[in-house]
């Protein structure tokens, strides 16, 4: 029991320790708003901050967004949120690895609306784009009908794609983006972007097939 206790102590001492530890660091990080000549500093601590605690806030991180590029991109932020407002830490309020985790799960379910934004703009804009077509400007009434036909098939087909498969034909198309944009931009790899390009394209291609 003695033993168990004595290990408890050490366990608590060295955390209390780390704690200190992570403390100093978010002082000097915040120094550099109170003193000239301090932002060297705050850079080394923001550095040592990162290389004693990125792991854990990264485990955070892809927890909430189910994906590790985008966790490291979370993490970025995380840190440049840190930089920023590091006098308003408040030891007393909080120990800091619960403070930097608040943080960290802040910027995950940010970067996540966004994608869920971003996402919906894309079919918003591709809904316009269907919609202009389907209501037509041709003075001639046949070719008008014929073209909210293609439009209304072409409507029908895409509701049938997988989401994601929409979202990277209605980008490609809609925005004119290659390839290696759509990757970039949705933290894909760039075969699984072409990937889906295709067989996007390939059941469009059937699917409109039937409607002519």
């Amino acid at each position: 029991m003695r033993k168990d206790q004595q290990a408890r102590q050490s366990a608590a001492m060295a955390y209390d320790l780390q704690d200190q530890q992570l403390i100093a660091l978010i002082d000097r990080i915040a120094a550099r708003a109170a003193a000239a000549g301090r932002a060297a500093d705050s850079e080394a601590a923001l550095r040592a901050l990162y290389d004693s605690t990125s792991s854990k806030l990264y485990g955070v991180a892809l927890r909430v967004v189910g994906n590790r590029e985008w966790a490291e991109d979370v993490l970025q932020e995380t840190y440049l949120n840190i930089w920023r407002i590091a006098g308003d830490y408040r030891a007393a309020l909080s120990p800091p690895m619960a403070w930097m985790g608040v943080i960290v799960r802040s910027r995950a379910l940010d970067f996540l609306r966004r994608r869920a934004s971003e996402r919906a703009d894309a079919a918003l804009e591709l809904d316009d784009v269907i919609a202009e077509t389907v209501a037509g400007d041709s003075p001639n009434p046949m070719d008008t009908s014929q073209a909210s036909e293609q439009a209304w098939a072409l409507h029908e087909c895409l509701r049938k794609l997988e989401s994601r498969q929409r979202e990277v034909v209605s980008l490609a198309y809609l925005r004119d983006l290659s390839h290696s944009e759509l990757a970039q931009q949705l933290k894909l790899p760039l075969g699984t972007v072409k990937t889906w390009i295709r067989r996007g394209l390939d059941q469009l291609r059937g699917c409109m097939g039937r409607f002519a």
